[in-house]
């Protein structure tokens, strides 16, 4: 308990932030500006490439050198189109809709750490740390940025005053309250491990084992809500073009849609980020490295390494949108509330556990027997739950297979609707036979045949 407390208070030191002349965090400002718009410019032209070459194709190759200078050429093509605001749209809303999203994005990067926070760097003779600042709830900082951003999405598709970008201002919102649950349970897991929500102190608890190795668990959790976040493919269903044309932005054009995509995009870089600083270890070096090299994690080193990382998991978005197809809503909601949520809250009871034990110096073989017991129990009673509810739905399903079909009227809500499972269409009237014959019921049992239909068949 010592211990924790001892980790608890040194990570609660900030000292080293708030020191710098006004020039040095003017200078820290525009260099994270800086570091995500030049990774949003080379994610972009990577994100073409990769898809291009996973479906046998060129992709850019135009601009610039290997296509390098497509995604600024798309920049420079946005801006100089025509500005369009369609005439049933709030006005005021419409305009700053954009701005709201692609602002707090930006603001994420202030608290991540692109390398210690002990002054090892020298910029122009002051020493200083690679961060912009931190915070003693920088995670929650992260948090509420993340949740700001999707307001810009919601007033995009309620001031455009159409159909097609309320439904996906309504789907953001939907999957952003789903996604965002099971973020903040799996950051509560990294809480409890670094005994600290600053997100330098959290880099410094991973020095001996990196979070991903601790609680991988919550990894997974957060890789799925951080896509469902982002909207990017396969839960980009606020912008899905198959049924709602182009989604919350359907109504935009010029800079107020390249504002839009480029808060998407530095948005899958500030998750990434955050990924890198929660999960693997932050600026540190990988493993090998770090294990002969002793100045990997001194000096201008971390930066490379962070900006590594941060890579890996930007293709490791452009991979999924290349790999795996639109999922449908209802499934997008079920992954959400029946398995994210319930899974990221029952590992979090778990690692609290086992906090709470090794608190109480209990041992590792103890620990194992306890938590492995708990979870073989949990284990066996939803085994047995199971059993019983599947023979309650096989019953069900008998019972109704014996039951005669229930009546079916297409038309008893003024328009033609399908019928249900379990329904069946009534026996629609035919025309009468050119012979003169009874007009006749399609699908009535043992209907009459008249002998020039017979001839015909």
């Amino acid at each position: 308990m010592n211990n924790l407390s001892a980790v608890t208070l040194a990570a609660e030191d900030l000292s080293m932030f708030g020191t710098d002349p006004w020039w040095l965090v003017l200078l820290k400002a525009v260099f994270c500006f800086a570091f995500v718009m030049l990774t949003v410019l080379f994610s972009i032209v990577w994100e073409r490439k990769v898809v291009a070459w996973m479906q046998l194709r060129i992709g850019p190759n135009r601009h610039g050198p290997w296509g390098m200078l497509q995604s600024l050429a798309d920049g420079i093509k946005l801006m100089l189109k025509e500005d369009i605001i369609v005439k049933r749209a709030d006005k005021v809303v419409y305009v700053l809709a954009p701005i709201v999203a692609a602002v707090p994005a930006f603001m994420s990067i202030a608290v991540i750490p692109f390398g210690p926070a002990d002054n090892e760097v020298s910029i122009f003779g002051t020493r200083t740390a690679l961060q912009l600042t931190d915070l003693p709830i920088g995670a929650l900082y992260l948090l509420a940025t993340a949740s700001v951003g999707i307001y810009g999405i919601v007033l995009a598709g309620w001031s455009s005053g159409s159909t097609y970008p309320l439904l996906g201002g309504l789907r953001a919102s939907a999957q952003m309250i789903s996604y965002e649950i099971a973020m903040g349970v799996a950051f509560a897991s990294v809480f409890l491990y670094s005994g600290s929500m600053s997100t330098s102190a959290i880099v410094d608890a991973q020095h001996d084992r990196w979070f991903a190795i601790l609680l991988p668990v919550s990894l997974l959790v957060y890789i799925a809500t951080m896509v469902g976040e982002t909207n990017r493919a396969p839960f980009d269903m606020p912008e899905s073009e198959g049924d709602l044309v182009g989604g919350f932005n359907t109504e935009y054009s010029s800079i107020k849609f390249a504002l839009f995509m480029l808060a998407e995009y530095v948005n899958m870089v500030t998750v990434s980020a955050v990924a890198t600083t929660l999960f693997l270890g932050g600026w540190r070096a990988p493993w090998p490295i770090s294990s002969f090299w002793v100045g990997a994690n001194h000096g201008w080193w971390p930066m490379l390494w962070f900006t590594i990382k941060v890579q890996l998991l930007l293709f490791f978005f452009i991979w999924l949108r290349g790999t795996l197809p639109r999922v449908r809503y209802d499934q997008l909601m079920k992954l959400g509330w029946k398995v994210l949520i319930p899974v990221s809250v029952v590992w979090l009871m778990l690692v609290a556990t086992v906090r709470a034990m090794r608190n109480e110096n209990y041992g590792l073989r103890d620990i194992v027997l306890y938590v492995g017991g708990a979870v073989i129990s949990l284990l066996l009673i939803s085994l047995v739950v199971d059993v019983f509810r599947d023979r309650e739905r096989k019953k069900e399903e008998a019972a109704a297979q014996l039951a005669p079909p229930e009546p079916f009227d297409p038309m008893a809500g003024g328009f033609p609707v399908p019928p249900l499972p379990g329904q069946t269409l009534p026996p629609v009237p035919r025309r009468r036979s050119r012979s003169g014959g009874e007009p006749q019921l399609v699908g009535a049992p043992d209907a009459p045949v008249n002998d020039k239909e017979a001839d015909d068949a």
